[in-house]
């Protein structure tokens, strides 16, 4: 950047590659993931706390809707809460959601399943869930839940009838036991269970039964209409095979159903085309936090201890770099698959790490929604919802208008119509153009449409002369996509591109003529 002069020109220094997406290269493994999802933009619902309807009826012992959440409190979010705003994800631009685990457990995240084949009754139970699925699919919104397959909860009926039973239980090689009686309630523990915490024992994976009846519970909640499974901890299930039978038995009876796993770092391991189609893409998240959000204003704190790995600042130059090794790491079918997201559940919220700075959130869900694979937004966060770790990332939702965030709820519904308007955002090849300092430009392009992003990290203007002729033709013009402002490439340069400070813009190639 030449600051005498505020303006920016191509870094010749920085060689990047194109990134063809799947159907312009040769695949080297014959991956097959759910055509569906390169088009999808997904929501995540944590169910406790997404919305509740007085259809569903709940015990008096509640937390406060607007109150701080605490471990054990619930709130009473419900499924037909979820069926009565629909039309709120719909008009946001939602066509997919994956809720966080619906069934029976006395935990408020649902990670403590206590039955497989029911609907948490607090949530509206079974009938809940299949008028939420009927309601969703009949807008275009898929449906794709955790399926929490490692562990279990001390009141899963098999694990409760060895604690009642010891050694005497038919079940008792349904888990891991070290002596008996079981003791699931005092230190220390005497089985198997994940991070030795005592209420999740760990399934026994070598047991044929378990195994059966794990996959029977992934049968039947495709039978009865989901569109996926999103795989809570695979990595812990050390077994190929296992995650090979699972995909083979969802895939014959949807072949269409997602399957992702909850892998926070890179994952060929599953995904060579036999396992998972995708995983969630905490390296992304990393990335983003990694160069949109100023090292001086980050929480440094927040960033701590999380499974995706330290988190560095970095400059356009490393961030473009990154997104580039990112798509390489797979094939384009897995590439263009992937589960995109700022935060979730298990992290502080992206916006609360930046300070409350909305130009970093702004800026990532630009990114977000222009880079292939699947853009996820954890509820909330399109009105710049805030939460630190859990469980302060798993605040209530805001529905008050008077609290709402108007402003960041447009930009949000101006990138999911964006994203559902080009092709080439879902589908297209992957360029870098330029990254120099905090500025970074690219394009994306899919039979004859080309956009082009470009994103001012910095907190001052700049005035970008972007090279762009390996991507446009001389006299191509570009037309910025909500001001209408026009760019001629000229000699190879889109020139006078101007970025005010923390500002990012998407042109779209006109039509000749």
């Amino acid at each position: 950047m030449d600051k005498t002069r505020n303006r920016c020109y191509h870094f010749a220094g920085t060689a990047f590659r194109k990134i063809i997406p799947f159907k312009e290269k040769d695949l080297t493994l014959s991956a097959k993931t759910p055509d569906w999802v390169k088009d999808a933009i997904f929501y995540q619902i944590f169910p406790d706390r997404f919305a509740a309807s007085a259809r569903v009826e709940k015990p008096s012992n509640l937390e406060p809707w607007d109150a701080p959440p605490t471990p054990f409190g619930f709130k009473g979010g419900d499924l037909l809460g979820v069926v009565e705003h629909l039309d709120y994800l719909h008009d946001l631009g939602i066509n997919a959601i994956y809720f966080n685990p619906i069934f029976q457990s006395t935990a408020n995240h649902r990670y403590h399943t206590h039955d497989y084949f029911q609907v948490d009754p607090i949530l509206g139970g079974n009938a809940a869930f299949q008028t939420l699925l009927d309601a969703a699919h009949a807008r275009g919104i898929r449906v794709v839940i955790d399926g929490v397959f490692n562990h279990a909860s001390r009141g899963f009926y098999q694990f409760n009838h060895t604690l009642e039973n010891g050694k005497a239980s038919p079940y008792v090689d349904w888990f891991t036991f070290h002596g008996f009686p079981v003791h699931a309630y005092q230190d220390p523990i005497n089985y198997e269970a994940w991070w030795g915490l005592p209420a999740l024992p760990k399934f026994n994976h070598a047991n044929p039964q378990v195994r059966e009846f794990l996959f029977r519970v992934a049968e039947h909640w495709v039978r009865a209409g989901i569109d996926g499974w999103r795989l809570d901890v695979p990595g812990e299930i050390d077994d190929d095979e296992f995650w090979r039978e699972f995909r083979r038995r969802v895939k014959a009876i949807n072949p269409n159903a997602y399957i992702v796993g909850e892998i926070w770092q890179r994952a060929d391991r599953w995904l060579a085309g036999d396992q998972f189609d995708a995983v969630m893409n905490y390296q992304f998240t990393r990335a983003c936090l990694a160069f949109f959000i100023d090292r001086a204003s980050a929480n440094r704190e927040l960033l701590q201890e999380h499974s995706y790995g330290p988190v560095k600042s970095i400059d356009a130059t490393e961030f473009a770099r990154t997104l580039e090794e990112m798509l390489n790491w797979y094939t384009p079918e897995i590439a263009y698959a992937q589960m995109n997201l700022l935060d979730s559940h298990d992290t502080a919220r992206f916006v609360t790490i930046a300070r409350g700075d909305t130009t970093a959130l702004r800026l990532a869900l630009l990114m977000l929604f222009t880079y292939p694979g699947a853009p996820t937004i954890y509820y909330g966060d399109e009105i710049a919802l805030e939460g630190r770790r859990d469980p302060d990332a798993r605040r209530a939702m805001i529905w008050n208008p008077g609290r709402v965030n108007r402003e960041m709820l447009d930009y949000a519904k101006r990138l999911t119509a964006l994203r559902n308007k080009y092709a080439a955002l879902r589908r297209g090849a992957f360029i870098n153009l330029y990254a120099n300092g905090k500025v970074y430009a690219f394009a994306r392009q899919h039979k004859g449409e080309t956009l082009v992003v470009a994103i001012n990290a910095e907190r001052d203007p700049i005035v970008l002369d972007l090279r762009a002729d390996h991507v446009l033709a001389n006299g191509a013009r570009l037309v910025e996509e909500w001001t209408r402002a026009e760019i001629v490439v000229q000699d190879g340069y889109a020139r006078g591109i101007q970025l005010a400070p923390r500002e990012g813009k998407v042109w779209r190639m006109a039509d000749r003529g």
